[in-house]
């Protein structure tokens, strides 16, 4: 098992170039179960849930080959339909959270699929109902298979039908439009998920033949088509890449520019972290977070104390509640932060109260930081990483601590971050791994 090793306390400074957003290259592999054509995917990041992805996708008879640094073919002519039902699918299916997206395109394209429960960040109940209700009103047959641990899925032909769904999700959305363009008339879905990277997959869709109206609102309208063909694709930067660098420049006193972040589509992320005190400038399609020895955390127009909560899109991204949380503790000023949707995502405080900082867990949703104001560092220790994004958040606290942090268990911060310790070092971070 690797680890970082983090000397704390060096500023960073120069640019960095945030990779591929994860959460849409997840769904737009799967897409490419859709047709028998050759789909070409540029901007895929060098992540371990992504390459375990795409070897899954070769393992199922899926021809892949690699066109570039960060470009990849994917054409599913031959799928091996035996090869699904296998246990060693299943299990490699149960490993990796991306894999219940491969529902939908096989429900869709082939009449069945099987898959296990899929694994990813234990972050508290993530529930599928979204998902197999959605298909379900599609038309298909659901069956769980208690004995294997497995959901059967089965379909002759998909039928389109309006749905009203009990949640926004965005992986439960990104599926039911996969089953949905491929089936028999027409499909509404109201409170879909909204994310740009739905709306990547949307517009990927659409340029395979898919006919879907009502991007980037939350009442999309789909006719269904016979088939899809060919097309290339290219994935927008990370936007929460982009936020864990703008509060990192934060914490380190850094001055920096994220280099094309796709502005655009940060929604609300900017104007978060403004309301830490964070000063940042858009300088055409980049960030520029100059150096800034204290920052003070706005207070509400009526005086209270500052509130930042998670929400479904256009509100704030729940992946980005453990970076905001670790730079309010150097913060002038109190926070609250409200993690609503992951019971378990603010665990991890208890690492940062070891180094130092002032938080109070409410409860397992709510937690108050008091800052330092850099008045008071951080102090180095030994340190866990129980998720991708409190890894990274950890990964932030521990560069501006005093002395030395060692992360354990970083092969959770290597699912969703690329070369992180490579790119970091290269503008003055100090991080080995060993």
């Amino acid at each position: 098992m690797a680890s970082f090793v983090i000397e704390g306390g060096h500023r960073l400074c120069g640019e960095i170039h945030p990779q591929g957003a994860k959460n849409e290259v997840l769904q737009i592999i799967c897409a490419t179960l859709l047709t028998a054509e050759e789909v070409t995917v540029n901007n895929i990041p060098d992540i371990l849930d992504v390459n375990n992805l795409i070897q899954l996708l070769r393992e199922m008879g899926v021809t892949v080959a690699k066109k570039g640094i960060d470009s990849y073919s994917f054409k599913a002519e031959n799928v091996d339909l035996a090869y699904l039902e296998s246990d060693e699918f299943l299990k490699k299916c149960s490993s990796l959270r991306g894999s219940v997206m491969l529902i939908g395109p096989m429900v869709a394209r082939f009449g069945k699929a099987l898959i296990s429960k899929p694994g990813g960040d234990k972050i508290g109940r993530r529930r599928l109902d979204t998902h197999f209700v959605g298909i379900q009103n599609l038309g298909a047959d659901f069956r769980y298979d208690e004995g294997r641990g497995i959901y059967e899925i089965t379909a002759d032909r998909l039928q389109g039908s309006y749905m009203l769904l009990d949640e926004a999700s965005v992986t439960g959305t990104a599926n039911i439009v996969m089953a949905a363009v491929l089936a028999k008339g027409t499909t509404t879905i109201y409170n879909a998920a909204c994310e740009p990277y739905v709306q990547q997959l949307c517009r990927l869709l659409n340029r395979m033949g898919a006919k879907i109206s009502g991007i980037a609102s939350n009442l999309l309208t789909i006719e269904g088509v016979e088939e899809l063909h060919g097309t290339q694709h290219t994935v927008l930067p990370d936007m929460i890449e982009v936020g864990s660098f703008i509060g990192m420049a934060a914490m380190t006193k850094s001055e920096i520019t994220i280099k094309n972040v796709s502005y655009e589509n940060l929604g609300i992320i900017p104007e978060s972290f403004r309301r830490l005190g964070i000063k940042l400038e858009q300088r055409g399609d980049d960030i520029y977070v100059p150096a800034q020895e204290t920052y003070q955390i706005e207070s509400f127009i009526d005086g209270s104390i500052m509130t930042i909560a998670d929400a479904t899109w256009p509100g704030l991204t729940p992946d980005l509640l453990s970076v905001m949380l670790v730079v309010a503790t150097q913060a002038k000023g109190s926070v609250l932060i409200h993690q609503k949707m992951f019971e378990s995502r603010l665990f991890f405080v208890d690492k940062l109260i070891d180094m130092g900082a002032q938080i109070i867990l409410c409860d397992p949703h709510r937690a108050v930081v008091i800052g330092h104001n850099h008045g008071f560092k951080l102090r180095g220790t030994r340190l866990t990483s129980p998720d991708i994004r409190a890894g990274i958040a950890l990964l932030i606290a521990a560069m501006s601590a005093e002395g030395t942090s060692t992360i354990s268990n970083i092969e959770q911060i290597d699912r969703g971050y690329q070369n992180i310790e490579g790119r970091l070092n290269a503008i003055g971070a100090r991080i080995t791994r060993i």
